[in-house]
């Protein structure tokens, strides 16, 4: 049986909440979504319908609004737009099996609606209007949707198809995709296909869909190594996985990252106490999560464009979650990788190969009643954020000016909260 999938947008959704909030017609209302305290390079989380109209980048900066357009700056409220989207779940709940959602992002989400046609007998248009309508008139969020044979062309259908259509709707299978969309250009249209790749794929010459799918395969695994599969099959509206492929997934290894754009550019020692408090806020998260592991990750971004980024991956001896461990080795390598002399902008520190905390194991040279103290330590720090919030206990370092962590413990998603 051929499958039938909507993949469903919550157009400008941050802003079009913003608007809501405040009886504001978003297609009718300059407003963007951003925080002006980090200056004019921050980036605008969202623009309204109206701003795009206008020529208006989405996710520009704000400096790069025209000084001859007047609009509204609406800070991110985080939390709303959890709230928003959690209701909208909700919606679509009273129509589709949670088993048949597979939600992408806080403003999309895929359904199968296959069995759903013939039970309230319409086609996929026809509910997937009715879903929408629903959603405006209980939320007053306008969406757009793509239809389609495979969750690819369903992604496709709603980010090229849709944006051409009176209704906001786009529809593909297989040879719709290649009769319309085969020539289309840019390349960085289509989902997965970032700059990188395109630059990539522009040296053999290769610059729509029609060169992927005709190109020779060899050249393309030659390129992209086993990730020229997705490629193909792709560039021919091909795409097996369904949702409950998705449902049933289970990775093989795990990780806990954390990525921070700092409020300002730091110097060396400063971004050194950043590192600090970043590696104790996700010890506290293996800890709480009762996990450990044996690998870490750092990043470091800088404030030059023409800076290339330090860092790297680095294998432990023991299986851990302890602090006291964890801690030495990250600034080890902050200390070996990092260049001393520029401005960093960005941090990221990744703990790999996350097991269950059964598996920790330490070498002949630690001392495991150490361990076993700062457990006892670490288990008493978690119980007392989980219930007076994360700032209620800080350390010395959480109030030393270049600090972050009482600021970021505010935001969700590096965003303001409230």
């Amino acid at each position: 049986m051929e499958r039938i999938y909507l993949c469903i947008d919550l157009k400008t959704f941050y802003a079009s909440v913003e608007c809501v909030e405040r009886g504001l017609d978003p297609f009718q209302t300059n407003l963007v979504v951003a925080d002006p305290s980090r200056g004019k390079g921050a980036i605008c989380l969202a623009i309204s319908p109206k701003l795009k109209q206008q020529g208006v980048r989405n996710r520009c900066r704000i400096f790069e609004i025209p000084d001859t357009i007047e609009y509204i700056t609406a800070l991110p409220r985080m939390k709303l737009y959890m709230q928003y989207a959690a209701d909208i779940y909700g919606i679509y709940l009273k129509y589709i099996s949670k088993d048949d959602i597979h939600v992408y992002s806080i403003d999309e989400a895929f359904l199968d609606v296959t069995e759903y046609l013939k039970l309230y007998e319409m086609d996929a248009k026809r509910l997937a209007r009715k879903l929408t309508d629903d959603v405006f008139d209980t939320t007053g969020i306008t969406a757009t949707v793509g239809i389609g044979t495979n969750l690819y062309l369903a992604k496709i259908a709603l980010d090229i198809t849709a944006k051409h259509t009176p209704d906001h709707m786009g529809y593909l299978d297989e040879e719709t995709y290649k009769r319309t969309l085969w020539h289309h250009r840019p390349l960085t249209d289509f989902w997965q296909v970032g700059r990188g790749i395109s630059k990539r794929l522009e040296k053999y010459g290769f610059v729509d869909m029609y060169d992927v799918a005709h190109a020779p395969e060899k050249v393309l695994y030659n390129e992209f190594g086993v990730n020229a599969e997705y490629l193909i099959d792709h560039a021919h509206g091909i795409e097996p996985t369904t949702i409950a492929d998705i449902k049933k997934y289970i990775p093989k290894t795990n990780s806990i990252s954390n990525n921070q754009i700092l409020f300002e550019n730091y110097e060396y020692e400063d971004a050194y106490l950043v590192i600090k408090e970043m590696v104790e806020l996700n010890v506290l998260d293996l800890v709480e999560k009762h996990v450990v592991c044996d690998h870490i990750g750092l990043y470091v971004g800088y404030a030059e464009d023409d800076v290339s980024s330090t860092g790297g991956m680095r294998k432990l001896s023991v299986v851990t979650n302890s602090y006291q461990i964890l801690l030495k080795e990250f600034l080890k390598l902050f200390e070996e990788t990092t260049n001393k002399d520029e401005l960093i902008r960005q941090i990221g520190i990744t703990f790999g190969n996350v097991v269950d905390e059964t598996h920790e194991a330490y070498d002949i040279f630690t001392d495991y009643e150490d361990i076993k103290e700062e457990r006892k330590l670490q288990n008493t720090l978690v119980e007392i954020k989980q219930k007076y919030g994360k700032n209620a206990i800080l350390k010395g370092m959480n109030l030393c000016d270049a600090a972050t962590t009482m600021k970021r413990n505010k935001l969700v998603g590096g965003h303001n909260a409230e």
